[in-house]
């Protein structure tokens, strides 16, 4: 990275490693490493099954099991209805955009200098600081909270929920349905944008900080080490807690979907 300007270097890290232009853009960065840390969940998971015992357990096991016990013991108390697809949903969405987001603790220069070995010049390794891949996630959460309100009330009960609520009258239809709209898509787009945002911030901080130590100051170099370990093990409580609130929220719009209680 040695000859960029200080401009040059930050719109460097944030540049995807993507093809094709506007709606089309793909960013195989973003793609890769969801896959990757799909894989690394998954791949602990089932090393843990198929070594799992009823004696003393493994440290490993222990972790999957309170993460499991963690994880139902908040459907059970949030989502009232059968837990066979949410419970091991809530894992899921907890551990992958946890792997994910832990990737923002690797030094920022690393993975994008490895690849620029193999002729790759650019490599944004945080697939959560990627709008698309928020979004992406969030949508598939909309689409669930449709399919639980239809089961829950059918067809004909979704409609009304969105065309006969605040107002319990035909003639206020179209407000309604303004109105609900804008809360149900609310709910995809706020878990979009908040995950995303908070790990932008995150990966723009330790670019900034790594900028510290391609200073011509010998102080401003050495105050780059204290800074940049604050951060990471602040970092670390905030990869977490976006990891559980996007889970939470998750487990929340579908107990309200799947609450058959009507309202008007």
């Amino acid at each position: 990275m040695s000859g960029l300007t200080t401009a040059d270097y930050i719109g460097h890290h944030l540049t995807f490693l993507s093809s094709g232009e506007g709606f089309w853009n793909v960013h195989f960065d973003t793609l890769l490493f969801s896959a990757l840390s799909g894989f690394i969940f998954l791949f602990l998971f089932y090393k843990v099954a198929t070594k799992a015992t009823s004696g003393v357990p493994s440290k490993w096991q222990c972790l999957v099991e309170i993460l499991v016990e963690w994880v139902d013991g908040i459907v059970k108390d949030n989502f009232h209805g059968a837990r066979n697809f949410v419970a091991p949903l809530g894992l899921t969405i907890f551990c992958w955009v946890f792997v994910m987001n832990a990737i923002d603790l690797i030094p920022v220069d690393f993975l994008p200098q490895v690849a620029n070995l193999f002729g790759v010049h650019y490599l944004r390794a945080v697939p959560t600081a990627d709008m698309n891949s928020t979004f992406a996630m969030s949508l598939c959460v909309f689409a669930l909270i449709i399919f639980y309100t239809i089961k829950a009330k059918g067809l004909s009960g979704f409609v009304k929920e969105y065309t006969l609520h605040p107002f319990n009258h035909w003639a206020f239809a179209p407000i309604n349905l303004l109105l609900e709209s804008v809360t149900l898509i609310a709910k995809p787009v706020s878990l979009a944008l908040r995950l995303f945002g908070n790990l932008y911030a995150g990966e723009l901080i330790f670019v900034l900080i790594a900028l510290m130590y391609m200073s011509d100051h010998f102080i401003l170099q050495v105050a780059g080490i204290p800074l940049h370990l604050a951060w990471a093990i602040f970092h670390i409580l905030v990869i977490t807690l976006q990891a559980f609130i996007f889970m939470m929220l998750t487990i929340i719009y579908l107990s309200l979907a799947n609450n058959k209680t009507e309202e008007h």
